[in-house]
């Protein structure tokens, strides 16, 4: 197994991306195995790695089709009903909280408040 060939930050040659250049492009790694990586060092820490694929071997993105439109909008309406009073709590429901803010921190003083 032959090793990667590594580039410094920013130093990459053309014909090279990452999987975000990638899908800027409307493009995806497509299967193809790591073409070579970027590291980025840092002080007294590992450097970080960003791996590169080859545009050229690169494939056109999938179309998003009805069936993946809906599977998508059903799970986005389950991250944000709320498991406590399922309700729709118009946004996604933080995992810290696991519950919609109402449910999290209910209102001591009941509905009316302190007006």
């Amino acid at each position: 197994m032959a090793a990667l060939p590594v580039f410094r930050w920013h130093l990459a040659p053309d014909g090279y991306a990452t999987r975000r250049q990638l899908r800027a492009r409307n493009l995806r790694p497509g299967g193809q195995q790591v073409a070579a990586q970027l590291e980025r060092p840092r002080r007294r820490r590992p450097p970080l790695v960003a791996y590169l694929y080859r545009v050229d071997l690169a494939k056109p993105v999938r179309p998003m089709t009805a069936a993946r439109w809906a599977a998508l909008a059903k799970a986005n309406a389950a991250r944000r009903t709320c498991p406590a009073c399922r309700r729709d709590a118009g946004y996604v429901i933080p995992p810290s909280l696991g519950t919609c803010a109402p449910c999290a921190y209910p209102d001591p003083h009941g509905s009316e408040g302190t007006a």
